[in-house]
């Protein structure tokens, strides 16, 4: 059954609607602070960092939850390895063969040295025995000759123990890269954090990168804002700011500004008006003190809705309301 509604109750609905959204925004906003503050709103954020695969396989294990708080370096799951051992086994016997052609292709160079001392040896007798009339010239050319072979022998024998030692080299980073992959079937938390997304499953087949854990980073929680032009450029990085969130209205966390943007956001193409130099905004970043991070970890809950202070005067003390910590 269609409902019997005017266009001008309709209006009149979206002005009543937009009324009391007004009243609930003066309502509920901050009272107002002395000249050389400003304030914007946002939330709470904290980093994302995953938790993937470097090496593909099959997820065996898994065994964090979300909202398990990790250190940094904790064993959080494992990969199928039989693949990975295998082939290590493989490279490491291709090591030993590497290692005997090595010795053998040294053992070449030391015979070599050898053969050429001999030739040199008899390519000298011959020459005195020619001098003195008791060989012919031919048996000199054939020493000289064999001298000659030597030399090159020995070269050769070199080349092989060069040949032989990039071998050994290529097999031996073949086995540590394996024995790296094989380490990586371990599955280690990045960092310090708390479990964020579960995102696979133990039986998963997951590709080299597969994401398996997303932990939220509480070392670097932030907030950011939005501030008109002529408030953000008053804003230095590193100045002292305060944040209230809705979650703890009675208690003020101290952060700094850890970034100013150089780009202004809601830009329109030209600015000829006040008005529109008024739609100038830039974004601020805050970032929450870390000592006070450490004593409330547990506390923090991101996307929470927040109001963030700034003293854009540092010769202005900060009001007994937001100069508590």
């Amino acid at each position: 059954m269609a409902l019997g509604i005017s266009r001008s109750q309709v209006v009149i609905g979206l002005v009543v609607l937009a009324g009391g959204a007004a009243a609930a925004y003066f309502l509920t906003r901050p009272p107002a602070l002395p000249a050389g503050f400003a304030t914007g709103a946002g939330r709470i954020e904290a980093t994302e960092v995953d938790v993937a695969t470097k090496v593909p396989g099959r997820l065996l294990r898994l065994q964090p939850r979300e909202g398990a708080t990790l250190r940094a370096d904790e064993v959080v799951g494992e990969l199928d390895a039989l693949d990975v051992a295998a082939q290590l086994r493989a490279a490491e016997a291709q090591v030993r063969q590497a290692q005997e052609a090595v010795r053998e292709a040294r053992e070449g160079v030391r015979k070599g040295e050898a053969d050429q001392r001999l030739a040199q040896r008899t390519l000298a007798r011959s020459q005195e025995l020619v001098q003195r009339g008791f060989i012919s010239k031919d048996r000199l050319d054939r020493d000289l000759s064999a001298e000659d072979g030597s030399v090159a022998a020995l070269a050769a024998a070199r080349a092989r123990v060069d040949e032989a030692d990039a071998a050994q080299a290529a097999a031996v980073a073949r086995a540590d890269s394996l024995r790296a992959n094989v380490g990586e079937t371990v599955l280690k938390a990045p960092i310090d954090g708390r479990v964020l997304y579960r995102l696979a499953e133990p039986g998963q087949v997951l590709p080299a990168g597969g994401k398996v854990l997303t932990l939220l980073d509480f070392s670097d929680v932030f907030l950011y804002v939005f501030l008109p032009a002529n408030e953000a450029g008053r804003v230095a990085l590193g100045s002292e700011a305060r944040i209230v969130a809705d979650a703890w209205p009675d208690q003020v966390i101290p952060a700094h500004v850890s970034f100013v943007s150089p780009r202004a956001q809601f830009t329109p193409r030209e600015v000829e008006t006040r008005n529109e130099r008024e739609k100038l905004m830039f974004r601020v970043r805050l970032k929450v003190d870390a000592d006070w991070l450490q004593a409330n970890v547990q506390r923090i809950t991101v996307g929470t809705p927040a109001v963030a202070w700034f003293r854009l005067d540092p010769a202005q003390p900060w009001p007994d309301k937001l100069g508590k910590r």
